[in-house]
């Protein structure tokens, strides 16, 4: 029989406390697979989140080894090849208890960044035809599979430094807003984005990118923006 996995898992809502767990190996055992363990076999009061298990909700993000990452989609032979893991909430958000932290300021600055569509008044009736190789379509499509899992968030180092940052998840989303041809809030969501707080805050780390589980460049989606913005000021609309 091969060696339990060591599992440190931060507990309580300050961090301060650590639990420990000898956990057995399974075949193509997930990080989550081992969470769920411990909360089953070992410690019911444990708790964190999750729903779907195949990668389309993003609740079960958490830190593992350091890293936000997906822990549905991890797997431990990849995250933890010595055999020990090191569980924490995400980062950059308050905790609820264990590996559960409140979403709540970060979708709020959703909002802040106008990131909600915002149909044109002129549209009229009929359905609105958005060619599939426009520009603007295509620049939407890098950017519009975010599911809105929080990991870029944990992971942006501008975010830990200002907590008013709008950060990567809202940048993005109002990158794709702004290239629908469909929106009519352009200039009010450019006014938010460009905000001391807003895209001109990123200073392109990638950190980003580099951790979004669905491969997409956020950090390129802000790169978009402060390019529209300076245009748009250049222009006199902001």
């Amino acid at each position: 029989m091969s060696d339990p996995l060591l599992v440190a898992v931060q507990r309580g809502t300050d961090g301060r406390r650590v639990d420990r767990f000898e956990v057995p190996r399974q075949p193509a055992q997930t990080v989550l697979d081992v969470v769920t363990w411990i909360q089953r076999e070992a410690d019911p009061s444990l708790a964190y989140r999750f729903a779907c298990r195949v990668g389309m909700c993003g609740s079960c993000a958490m830190t593992v080894n350091g890293k936000p990452r997906w822990t549905c989609r991890t797997r431990v032979e990849k995250a933890a090849p010595d055999g020990r893991l090191v569980l924490e909430p995400l980062r950059n958000m308050p905790v609820v208890k264990d590996l559960v932290v409140d979403m709540a300021p970060f979708f709020a600055k959703w909002t802040a960044a106008r990131g909600v569509f915002a149909p044109r008044d002129d549209l009229g009736e009929d359905f609105a035809v958005v060619p599939p190789a426009s520009p603007g379509r295509r620049a939407a499509d890098a950017a519009i599979e975010c599911i809105g899992c929080g990991v870029c968030y944990s992971a942006c180092d501008v975010v830990a430094w200002r907590s008013d940052y709008l950060g990567p998840a809202a940048l993005n989303r109002a990158w794709t807003l702004v290239n629908d041809t469909r929106d009519g809030a352009a200039r009010e969501r450019l006014t938010a984005v460009a905000s001391d707080a807003g895209c001109h805050a990123c200073h392109s780390h990638g950190s980003c990118t580099q951790h979004c589980p669905k491969s997409l460049s956020p950090t390129a989606s802000i790169a978009g923006l402060k390019r529209v913005v300076l245009r748009a000021a250049l222009r006199g609309e902001l």
